[in-house]
């Protein structure tokens, strides 16, 4: 059997935790499997950063978004979400969504810059790619009102409950699953990866944050999307050969690539 072909879903490889050796990390992704991965924007002041990375290798893809606890002085417009994501190496809107764990953006300007990229993804036919942290009614609430399945979209690092699980899956949603599902006491976060079906799982790493055991504390990187993986394939009583398989392709489906 030849060895797998990963997707990691959600990073963020322009960021300057790895201005040191950004060229090693690609390496090693390249040398472990590491295919495919989408670099997520949180802001335009570094989206040429972003694109010229996304540019440089054939593996690699951007979105285009505001996080939603970066601070700005003019809020996004559907106009120019859209027109800064006219490339066609563009495959998502985000990351966006609903924070309440910080408070660096009030709830009601982020509830309206989540609306706004939902409604320029809807333009393009680009999937949202969602952060929700401790807000899990209101993202829900705001994916139904906003007719999230006219454009689909993906509910990243994903660290909810089965019920928030099950309205995002209801809703048509992607699930991906980042290094917090590996940890020694997220059995809770482990049973929901259970009951995902696969034809609706992602994998990610969110690096440079959240690496996964053995090496939670550590900066994270692409090439350990693998352990995220292998935690999975064991909850779910799969090879981590099937995991691989299923989560790229959802990935190249859900990313249109």
């Amino acid at each position: 059997m030849s060895n797998p072909s990963f997707f990691d879903s959600h990073c963020h490889l322009d960021f300057p935790h790895f201005e040191d050796d950004r060229d090693e990390v690609l390496s090693r992704m390249q040398e472990e499997g590491i295919d495919r991965c989408v670099s997520v924007a949180v802001d335009f002041e570094h989206l040429a950063r972003l694109q010229k990375l996304a540019e440089s290798r054939d593996g690699i893809w951007f979105s285009v978004g505001v996080h939603p606890n970066h601070e700005v002085a003019e809020e996004p417009t559907v106009e120019q979400l859209c027109r800064l994501s006219d490339h066609p190496k563009c495959v998502a809107i985000g990351e966006t969504g609903m924070d309440f764990f910080r408070h660096h953006v009030d709830p009601a300007v982020q509830e309206s810059r989540f609306r706004t990229h939902i409604r320029a993804a809807q333009q393009l036919s680009k999937p949202v790619i969602v952060h929700n942290r401790d807000a899990d009614s209101e993202s829900i609430r705001i994916l139904t009102e906003e007719e999230i399945g006219k454009c689909g979209g993906i509910m990243h690092c994903f660290s909810a409950d089965w019920e928030t699980a099950r309205a995002a899956l209801d809703l048509d949603m992607y699930i991906s699953f980042s290094g917090n599902v590996t940890f020694k006491r997220n059995d809770e976060l482990r049973e929901v990866a259970r009951q995902v079906p696969m034809d609706r799982l992602l994998i990610e790493t969110d690096s440079p944050y959240l690496a996964p055991m053995p090496h939670r504390g550590k900066r994270n990187e692409p090439t350990y999307v693998k352990h995220v993986a292998r935690c999975i394939a064991d909850v779910k009583g799969l090879s981590i050969q099937d995991v691989a398989e299923t989560s790229t392709n959802n990935a190249l489906k859900v990313f249109s690539i």
